[in-house]
């Protein structure tokens, strides 16, 4: 069946005109609002030491973020490459699910070798993954200031404001900036970068349901699923469409197509059938439009599905379908660091 054809089944809703109608629209049925930006966000270093074979510098840093009235903080974790080249470090922002550096995700001498440098941060040092009210990390102060929203949003604040310290230091390329997340914060990636225009890039590893997934008759986990287990994720409207995805006035490709005109990658595994490897590689197709709209290349694809171990990164929008299942691997990531170079 031609890629045309399993859209039209999908009945997907059109892409709004602008890219405000989209955000507006998934902050308020499905992730709520991202909080303001802070008056300022300082340093403070708490480790240093070399790593890679003196090939890199790992550092250490509580980011203090100064709020009206308030101020709330964070630890981050980063390897800078040893070699400066002249126009600055390219740049990812990994939102990991564990603190170590190196971790099963973050394969972090691998990246500084390839010149890349990363500031990471755990998502549990930002808030609790849990329907704990909003209670810990920064969560309470940020919504007694700003009002009700989800961790996803919240996880999400915390990935620019790791940007905007890493943007002070002088040695990054302000050009080569990208935000990684895998499963739910591949969900919260995407959202971040929807937002914060300075990231050039994004990239989405198995995000699945609510993230780069479309959501009308998707297999695997649905909305459902998502706001039984973890309500706290997403706003109490997005219930509205648990077992009833066709009644959203959105789906998931208006999230990719709110990065557009910048780049964005959504990466499938094989195995991963909870995820939806065929929802989110559709998602791709339905979102290209927002790129070719600027008269620029959206999605390049074959009119088929994907097949496995296939890369498709010709255009602004890449997909790749790894063998395996629901995983960060460094197969992932070394995909990424081409596309990023690009």
């Amino acid at each position: 069946m031609t890629i045309e054809n399993l859209l039209k089944q999908r009945r997907l809703p059109a892409l709004p005109a602008t890219r405000k109608k989209m955000l507006d629209t998934l902050a308020r049925l499905e992730y709520g609002p991202i909080p303001p930006a802070p008056k300022a966000v300082r340093a403070e270093k708490l480790a240093e030491k070399s790593q890679c074979a003196g090939h890199a510098l790992y550092e250490e840093h509580r980011l203090v973020c100064e709020m009206e009235g308030f101020e709330a903080s964070f630890p981050v974790r980063c390897v800078f490459p040893s070699a400066k080249p002249e126009k600055g470090l390219p740049l990812f922002v990994f939102i990991n699910f564990r603190r170590a550096v190196p971790d099963w995700y973050f394969p972090a001498n691998e990246l500084a070798d390839a010149g890349f440098a990363v500031v990471s941060l755990c998502y549990l040092d930002v808030t609790d993954d849990a329907d704990d009210g909003f209670s810990t990390g920064i969560a309470p102060e940020i919504t007694r200031a700003f009002g009700p929203t989800s961790k996803i949003s919240l996880w999400a604040w915390a990935c620019s404001r790791a940007l905007d310290w890493a943007l002070s230091r002088g040695d990054i390329d302000p050009e080569r900036v990208a935000v990684a997340g895998h499963s739910r914060l591949g969900k919260t990636a995407l959202w971040a970068g929807a937002n914060d225009e300075r990231f050039g890039a994004v990239f989405s590893n198995d995000s699945g349901c609510s993230g780069a997934a479309i959501s009308r008759d998707k297999t695997g986990e649905t909305i459902a699923d998502i706001t039984g287990r973890f309500p706290h994720w997403s706003v109490d409207a997005y219930k509205t469409f648990a077992g009833n995805e066709h009644a959203a006035p959105f789906d998931q490709h208006w999230l990719l197509a709110a990065v557009a005109p910048r780049r964005v990658y959504v990466a499938s595994a094989s195995l991963d059938d909870w995820a939806g490897p065929d929802s989110e590689y559709l998602s791709c197709c339905a979102a290209s439009e927002a790129w070719e709209r600027a008269g620029l290349t959206g999605f390049v694809h074959p009119d088929r599905l994907c097949a496995v171990g296939e890369v498709l990164a010709e255009g602004n929008i890449g997909y790749h379908l790894r063998e395996g299942g629901h995983y960060f691997d460094r197969w992932d990531w070394q995909r990424y660091m081409e596309f990023l170079r690009r």
